[in-house]
């Protein structure tokens, strides 16, 4: 009886608070006419040049939305047929600046076959001041359309310069490279080594091995691919560095500094396969996942993020068919569950995820969509937590004033030195909003912000006041 009353006791003093009192609470209600769709990826950046981020939805055979928080709600303030476009269907999406004028373009994957050709191609959105075009619809940017059935994008500032290109993952077909020269879209994918055929998945851009920015792929029915940044170019070191995991099937992907070091490492999920957690060590990509977290799921997106502002991150399993799961990272790379009920979703399926802080106080909300055989409408959450919690939030924008997406950030303090990947999208579909969110851990003092930019240069700086989101323009 005396041991039992010790593991008692044991046990109510390791569970951690938020197994009683919930992780998230639901503000689905806040999105106005929310009916039941198919949606896929989601991203987020300023649709309408109004200063503020906005959520981007696509529609599989629905309309494409972007819902901006305002009076309380998110409302969708796009209504413009190039834009909206439900009979292309959309399920991948990623924003950047590809044309050097400090704004956001919008790139739409559409996918109208499951493999190889198809029929309708993808769309690049540009918005003029008063109405969005779609730079692939100009006679001179015909040629090389992308006809071939896709899944994610992600944007890439391959020499450091803002001049931005985008990366499609194709199924079954050549990845693309598209960038933008003299008002003329180019795809660079064969002279650049990026034009193979396989089953494209998920990809992240960052600084992954280098100080340039590098690419990772996740791929189906086949190995993945780790291109490293040679001057502009890139050579496939998968194999080199252990992660090409062909006997897996790659789906959700983030880029997560796992041992709060100060460098990115690959969270990595794979469809109904053991997930990932690739950390790396002596120029080697080391798995350290265990159970729960590395047990096979139906994965879709994989977002890691500080949602509670504990300062410490945590990893949020979007699954599509069977419930999603949350863990927290901490030291030492220790990955724990956390109970889920709000959110749990044990009959949703869920496509995709993004998350911002889109009502601007300092707490990140979720945004889930859900489709692909099931009608479903968003979902909206957001961690309950004590508001004495502080935060800090950095938002980089390169020379040209737009979003530095592939930029890290990295807080430095008495307590951790912390790196966060300004997301270039599209990990499996999605995209993050383009700010490294930072709770701030109790007793954490001394704090410092460290920007690399997508060029490999640095710039350091002292943080007095928290509870503020600081913009750092690149110079």
């Amino acid at each position: 009886m005396k041991y039992l009353k010790k593991l008692i006791i044991f046990f109510v003093i390791i569970i951690p608070t938020y197994s009683s009192a919930g992780f998230f609470e639901d503000l689905t209600s806040i999105i106005s006419d929310n009916p039941k769709r198919l949606s896929y990826g989601v991203s987020v950046t300023d649709v309408n040049q109004d200063g503020n981020f906005d959520f981007v939805v696509t529609g599989f055979g629905y309309p494409n939305l972007a819902l901006s928080y305002e009076n309380g709600k998110l409302i969708n303030i796009i209504n413009q047929k190039k834009f909206t476009d439900e009979f292309r269907r959309t399920i991948g999406v990623a924003a950047c600046d590809i044309d050097k004028d400090g704004y956001e373009e919008i790139y739409f994957l559409n996918t109208d076959t499951y493999s190889g050709t198809k029929k309708y191609s993808d769309r690049l959105i540009d918005f003029d001041g008063r109405k969005f075009i779609d730079l692939f619809e100009t006679e001179k940017n015909q040629k090389d359309l992308n006809l071939t059935a896709g899944r994610s994008v992600v944007c890439v500032d391959r020499k450091g310069d803002g001049n931005y290109g985008i990366y499609v993952a194709n199924y079954g077909g050549p990845t693309r490279f598209y960038e933008y020269s003299n008002d003329i879209i180019i795809d660079k994918s064969v002279q650049l080594n990026l034009a193979k055929v396989t089953g494209g998945r998920a990809v992240v851009a960052g600084h992954i091995i280098s100080d340039n920015i590098d690419i990772f792929a996740a791929n189906e029915r086949g190995a993945n691919f780790l291109y490293e940044n040679k001057k502009g170019k890139f050579l496939d070191v998968a194999y080199e560095y252990r992660v090409e995991d062909v006997l897996q099937n790659g789906r959700g992907t983030a880029l997560s500094d796992i041992y709060y070091r100060g460098r990115l490492d690959i969270l990595n999920g794979n469809w109904g396969g053991f997930h990932r957690a690739y950390v790396l060590k002596n120029n080697i990509f080391k798995d350290i996942a265990k159970p729960p977290y590395d047990e096979p799921s139906r994965i879709r997106t994989i977002i890691s993020a500080d949602f509670d502002n504990d300062g410490f991150d945590e990893i949020f399993m979007n699954n599509i068919g069977e419930k999603n799961k949350l863990f927290k990272i901490l030291d030492n790379g220790v990955i724990e569950q956390i109970p889920l009920d709000i959110a749990l979703e044990k009959d949703g399926y869920g496509t995709g995820a993004a998350v911002a802080d889109i009502d601007n106080d300092g707490i990140l909300e979720l945004l889930v969509s859900h489709g692909e055989s099931v009608d479903q409408p968003l979902s909206l959450y957001k961690a309950k937590i004590d508001s004495t919690k502080k935060y800090l939030r950095i938002k980089p924008l390169n020379k040209y004033g737009a979003p530095a997406r592939g930029a890290t950030v990295t807080l430095i303090s008495n307590l951790r030195k912390h790196s966060k990947t300004i997301d270039a999208g599209s990990g499996y579909l999605c995209q993050m909003e383009p700010v490294a969110h930072y709770g701030i851990r109790k007793k954490e003092k001394n704090i410092k912000i460290q920007i690399k930019w997508t060029n490999g240069e640095t710039k350091i700086m002292s943080v007095k006041n928290l509870n503020q989101t600081i913009t750092i323009k690149q110079k």
